[in-house]
């Protein structure tokens, strides 16, 4: 039975659930520093979906691939405690400001470096920005196939997978080769939670950075388990166009960012009797609210 060697681009993004009047910078750019960050939820699918390959093909590995700053190897350590084998984190302040066709290419140039891959998977969008284009844009940098709005790895043989998606029109079921880029819904199965032992395996899973900001001595510890060590990579060493790196390479501006609350301005009682309501559902479809 084959092995796969399977990346998972994930991301920690800001809760945008939580933006406020700080949350952009005078350039244009996401000021993440105010916001909380959380694990991008489409990613979670893909990383649910990379782990149940890995269940059924024993030898499959699974590794994550993020780009941030430092704290975003939070990233890293919630894979590990989930089921993934380990990761990579892209980060250098030339990376800052990235637009998706900037995030791309260094990805790209980032996965390049990791030798051979069988599968690239990732969440179909990132709540941060709603484009679902990073994903293919990795595929295109890279020249492979991709198959966009996934739901299901209904069957993985040898190099070719069968994939359902979830579209707007309906389902379709899709047969393709590997190697492939795949996105993933949000209506794919959720993600595993932590397992218990994972997280006191990993829990001191850290990146260099991390390590020279510790108080205490560890330089034992992970001498003895290379696998608490998480990469840190930065551009030099991947190789890059620095013309196509962070806000240089990205033609995507921001012009700015709102806090919308949608408020109802006027509300109308209804009886709860079924002539009222049936009235009420006529109104709603003539003013083509509903329907």
């Amino acid at each position: 039975m084959k092995a796969y060697k399977i990346i998972v681009l994930a991301k920690q993004v800001p809760d945008t659930r939580n933006v406020g009047k700080d949350a952009m910078k005078a350039d244009g750019t996401v000021n993440r520093a105010v916001l909380p960050a959380i694990f991008n939820p489409e990613d979670l699918n893909a990383l649910e979906q990379a782990l149940r390959i890995k269940d059924q093909f024993p030898g499959t590995t699974v590794k994550l691939l993020t780009m941030g700053p430092g704290r975003a190897a939070e990233i890293i350590r919630e894979g590990l405690f989930r089921g993934a084998d380990g990761g990579i984190l892209l980060t250098d302040r030339a990376f800052a400001g990235s637009d998706t066709l900037a995030t791309s290419y260094a990805l790209g140039q980032a996965l390049k470096k990791m030798g051979k891959i069988d599968l690239i998977i990732a969440g179909r969008q990132a709540i941060d920005g709603d484009t679902a284009q990073v994903g293919p844009q990795v595929a295109e940098k890279l020249g492979w196939l991709q198959i966009t709005y996934v739901e299901e790895v209904k069957e993985l043989k040898n190099d070719t997978v069968v994939l359902k998606r979830r579209l707007d029109r309906g389902v379709e079921t899709v047969k393709c080769k590997l190697p492939l880029v795949m996105t993933v819904n949000g209506t794919a199965p959720e993600c595993r939670v932590r397992n218990a032992k994972l997280v006191m395996k990993y829990k001191r899973a850290k990146t260099i950075t991390e390590l020279q900001k510790e108080n205490e001595d560890y330089t034992s510890l992970y001498n003895d388990r290379p696998d608490l060590n998480i990469p840190e990579w930065t551009v030099n060493d991947i190789e890059s166009d620095a013309s196509q790196l962070g806000l240089t390479g990205s033609p995507t501006k921001v012009k700015s960012i709102e806090n919308v609350v949608l408020q109802a301005k006027d509300s109308k009682v209804v009886p709860g009797v079924d002539a009222e309501i049936e009235k009420m559902m006529i109104e709603l479809i003539t003013s083509h609210t509903i329907g």
